[in-house]
Parts: structure tokens; sequence; C-alpha cells
């Protein structure tokens, strides 16, 4: 058995979880879980996992909500070593089967049995070089891409280790009195916030409706750029009650300059714009005194190289689940390449300045074009298809679909959001079809997204 301090992760964790004691860790409507509470949790739900046969290397999926049983399970799983699989809400039920594929042992649904498990002392058994979990990029495909992390990769990162905490995460840290989780635990964003929330000697509070800022008393929530947009809406309108708020973590999407002034305008100096990847972590955040437009300056310990965006992260993943193809062209002699543009100032912020990738970010949530173009270009009618991501109040970003029909026919647009809806799921079907006779065509002989993309406001 290695010495306790040498144990991975989530070795850090329980001991945060043990120095609580009685101090709420959670608390999820009436119910307040201690981390004395927690610890027990976590122990009896390993041992149950362990009891149905699973260990080091072993694939787990976790179909859970968002609750302190889920997040115990995700640290008892990770206590005994086992490849864990997030299945988060939203999937179709071909990409749910096809997660359930990736070399499972045992499909997790609630944890009534496993917490029946008497408490063992917790032993930390995930090895170094073992893949701790797999986190999903994007339900954009019928095969979601997997980012593969490793336990080493886990043990590395900073969340719970207040030493290794660079200086926007520790004014973060000091505002997490009450951090608001909903939606999916299995959220990279949300799951590492809240571990933060509780390094920082604060509690997760679960909320079904996460507006509700006053009526949980929360200080700190994650929202998208479109929900930022909206709230500060609301508040012009008719301002709510959020003077316990210290802390919005901005995700999903850069904010313009302009967003991000109004935002602290409007709201105060609460927010917090985040950029990251699920293959690398954080790679910089803005904090409420930072420059708006930026994302702040990147920690010392993590590398950048600005062009076309290649960084090098304590925590990042080492490749993509059974994906070498794309592996290579994104993970590249221990870099990581984000497909991102950005530069630095002459005082070492990072501006994003738009990106070298194909996809469309709708809700904060990635999705490649190509698998959208191909599924409208089975439609019987559609001879040629092209997918654009343009700007939507709404969600971000949203789909518009360009078509070349075969005949004198152009299908409707509901047929082709039917058609996407089903092998895709809805947030990649297109909310405009435009006819096109042919693509523009670049130099290069290729057809030209970005004059496409001028036709949209114009289609």
């Amino acid at each position: 058995m290695p010495a306790r301090d040498a144990e991975a992760f989530p070795r850090a964790v329980l001991d945060v979880l043990g120095a609580a004691a009685d101090r709420p860790v959670f608390e999820h409507g009436t119910r307040v879980v201690t981390g004395t509470a927690m610890l027990d949790l976590v122990s009896r739900i390993a041992t149950g996992l362990r009891a149905n046969g699973l260990g080091p290397g072993d694939g787990v999926a976790l179909l859970q909500g968002v609750d302190p049983e889920a997040f115990a399970t995700i640290l008892a799983a990770h206590t005994v070593g086992a490849r864990v699989v997030g299945v988060r809400p939203g999937l179709t039920d071909a990409q749910v089967e096809h997660l359930l594929s990736l070399d499972i042992k045992l499909v997790v649904r609630d944890t009534d049995d496993l917490a029946e498990h008497p408490a063992e002392p917790l032993r930390c058994a995930g090895r170094p070089g073992d893949i701790a979990r797999l986190i999903h990029t994007s339900g954009s495909t019928s095969a979601p891409k997997a980012c593969a992390q490793t336990y080493a990769s886990m043990t590395n990162a900073w969340t719970a280790r207040p030493d290794a905490w660079p200086p926007a995460i520790r004014e973060l840290a000091s505002r997490l009195d009450r951090y608001l989780v909903f939606g999916s635990l299995s959220s990279q964003v949300m799951f590492e916030y809240a571990i933060l929330t509780l390094t920082a000697g604060g509690t997760v509070v679960v909320a079904d409706n996460p507006g509700a800022i006053a009526q949980h008393r929360a200080t700190a929530r994650v929202i998208t750029v479109p929900g930022l947009a909206k709230l500060v809406a609301g508040q012009r309108r008719s301002p709510a009650d959020l003077s316990t708020l210290r802390a919005l973590l901005v995700s999903g999407s850069p904010l313009t300059t302009e967003r991000h002034r109004e935002a602290l305008e409007v709201l105060g100096p609460v927010l917090f714009h985040g950029y990251g990847q699920t293959e690398t972590g954080m790679i910089s955040m803005a904090t409420p005194a930072d420059p708006p437009g930026t994302v702040g300056r990147p920690p010392v310990d993590v590398e950048v190289r600005d062009g076309e965006l290649f960084v090098r992260t304590p925590g990042q993943a080492s490749g993509y689940w059974a994906n070498p193809e794309e592996s290579a062209e994104v993970f590249v002699d221990g870099w990581i390449r984000t497909r991102d543009l950005g530069r630095f100032d002459a005082d070492g912020y990072l501006h994003l300045t738009g990106r070298a990738r194909d996809v469309v970010i709708v809700n904060a949530n990635l999705h490649h074009i190509g698998p959208i173009e191909h599924v409208i270009a089975e439609h019987p009618d559609v001879a040629e298809a092209y997918v654009v991501a343009a700007p939507d109040d709404d969600t971000g970003e949203a789909v518009h679909a360009f078509v070349v029909p075969k005949g004198d026919r152009v299908p409707e647009l509901e047929e082709l959001r039917q058609l996407v809806t089903e092998r895709l799921g809805a947030a990649c079907a297109p909310v405009h079809v435009t006819a096109i006779a042919e693509p523009p065509v670049a130099p290069s002989g290729k057809p030209d997204k970005r004059q496409l993309a001028k036709l949209v406001n114009t289609a």
C-alpha cells in the first residue's frame, strides 16, 4: 500500500473533507451534509464499488443527478482507482449507448445498494498512469470525443491544494462561501469549482433553479455568456436582490469587451471570466479587477504560445480515448493545440481573437460542425450541406445551414431540425436554412465558410 502522502487523487479532497469535520459541506434543500458525513458516505460507496468487483483501471459509468450522493460516488469511484465516465443530461439514446460501451464494467444509476455497505478506511488506489476519467467535449456526434485524464494529472491539478492556487483562484476562493451546483456534476467546471469551494471552507448548495441566488443566499455560481446577458438585462429592467452574490464564474465562450464592461457596471465587481478547455483545464482567469475583454494572465505553471494558442497545464488530458487520429492533431509533443486564436498585450493579459476550428458553441457546449453537415446532407433533397455558427441572443451561437438542393425542392427547416435532432440532439439542429446554388470558393479551392458566415445576416 502506498504511503498516505503518496496516494493519488482524490486523497487531497478526502483530507479536505476530514478537516471539515462537523462543518456543512453540502446543502440540498433542507438536508445538510457535514464533512464527516460526506466522508462516511464516500467510504460506504467505495466499499460497495469494490464489492461489485470495481478496482484500478476498471471503467464505471455514472448516470446520476446533482446531489450529495452523486458527488460522493464520483469521489468513491476515484478512490478505488476506476476510470470514471460521467453521463450528462441531454444526450440522445444513441450517444448514451455509445458511452456505456466504452469498456464499462459497472453502471451506477443510484447509490441505495452501494451505500448499505459498511464504511472502511479510505485507501486511494489510483495508479499514476491509469486513466482517471473521461470527459466528453460535446454531444455533437454519435461517438462523442472523450478527453482522457490520468490519475497523475488529476493529482497535479491545483484545485484541492491551496499552496498551488494561482492569484486569480486565490481571489475567487475567498468568495466561495455558498456555491450553487446545478445541471450535472459530470461537468468538469461544475465539479472542480465544487472541490475548490470545499477546499476554501465553503458549502456546495444544490439548486433546482440556478437563478434563485437570493433564495439560496448564494455567493457564487457558474453562468454562460448568454445567461450573463439575460441577467444584466433583467437587472436593468427590474433589479433582483443579488446582495449575497460575490462571484459569477463566466464560462463557455469569450466575452466581448462591451458585454464584459456592461456586466461589471450593472452587477458590480463579481465577474471571474475563465478560459480553458476540457483538454486543458483552466488556462487563465480574469478577476473583477482585470481589464474588460481579457481572460487575465495565465498562472506561472501554465505555458501559452500565442497566435494559434498552444498550451501546457499541470492537469491536462493525455489524449482522446480510443481516438489516435484526433489525438495526434491536438496533443502535440506535450502541448495541446487549442485551435483558438489569441494574443498577449504589453501587460501580459491574454486576449482571445477568434477560433481556428470549425465548431458551433450552443449554451457553452461545443459541437463540431462536420457531423451536422453530414446528417443534413443525408436528406433526400439535399446535394450538399454547409453549416456556420450564427450569433444567437438566447444560446450564444446557433446552427445556420446552407444547402444546395438536388432539384427544385428546398427542404423545410422543420424537416432538417427533426432529422438532426434525432441523430445529434436539439442543440445541433439548425435555426435557419438557406438555399444556395453553390458555395463560395476560397483561393484554396475549398468552400469558403467565412463568406457563408457573412451571408447569415442577409439570408
